[in-house]
């Protein structure tokens, strides 16, 4: 072999293996400042209690997630309660806004959120390599006057229309304390298909040792505005009644 060329080869593999170790040294330093991976992975659930600001309105919010996948979201308005992406382990279903009634999902939107789901709890960069996730250092941006890491994603793939589709999402680390500020993703399926989504996340606070954001605002990228939601508690480990996630009978 061309001895130049074997010396082009070596430097870009000497760039991959960099970029690789830099990008797990990024993630280890996160989960060293927010409370450590054993920590982490004692969790076996998620209560989480807040304020949702839509449109000048606020509407308080619970979510719920357990490490064996269930979960569920319900927000109250005017003394009605929306559920949205509940699972019961086999069933995933949501309240359809315009009868008020419960609606299962379709079977690939139901197969999409199982290929994911305990994998992504608590977070998908813990352990990641088991859960057949590939992560990459794509550099340095500036995300709103803080400089930040951007690391990319690679989760296992989904299905759109019956075909096998990437499942990627992009997460910035503030360089200062290694805590993800803010994430994207584009939207695959659906009437906002195309757009990328992002969830910008501030005002980490301490809880049981464990760091979270207690601030969240979540939106179309490039597009102002967005739902801010602010936590008012969160508690590990809650005890949830199987009942809370079941698909409501009669419907």
């Amino acid at each position: 072999m061309n001895r130049n060329l074997l010396m082009v080869l070596f430097f870009f593999i000497g760039i991959t293996a960099v970029q690789a170790q830099t990008a797990d040294e990024i993630l280890a330093k996160y989960f060293e400042n927010t409370g450590g991976k054993e920590k982490w992975a004692s969790v076996q659930g998620i209560k989480m209690t807040a304020k949702l600001n839509m449109q000048g309105m606020e509407l308080p919010l619970s979510m719920i997630e357990l490490k064996d996948g269930r979960q569920l979201s319900l927000a109250t308005f005017q003394g009605m309660q929306f559920y949205q992406e509940v699972f019961d382990g086999t069933t995933l279903w949501g309240t359809n806004q315009m009868t008020m009634k419960a609606e299962k999902s379709d079977a690939e939107t139901t197969e999409n959120f199982k290929v994911n789901l305990a994998a992504d709890f608590p977070s998908p960069f813990l352990d990641y390599q088991k859960k057949g996730f590939k992560v990459e250092l794509l550099g340095k941006e500036t995300v709103e006057g803080s400089e930040t890491f951007k690391i990319k994603l690679t989760k296992k793939p989904i299905k759109v229309d019956g075909k096998e589709t990437e499942n990627v999402e992009f997460y910035y680390f503030d360089t200062s304390d290694f805590v993800p500020i803010l994430v994207e993703e584009e939207i695959k399926s659906g009437p906002a298909k195309g757009i990328v989504s992002q969830s910008k996340m501030s005002d980490y606070q301490e809880v049981k040792g464990l760091m979270f954001p207690f601030s969240m605002t979540a939106g179309a990228k490039g597009q102002p505005g967005g739902q801010n939601i602010t936590f008012t508690s969160i508690e590990l480990d809650p005890k949830v009644e199987a009942s809370t996630f079941a698909f409501p009978t009669g419907n």
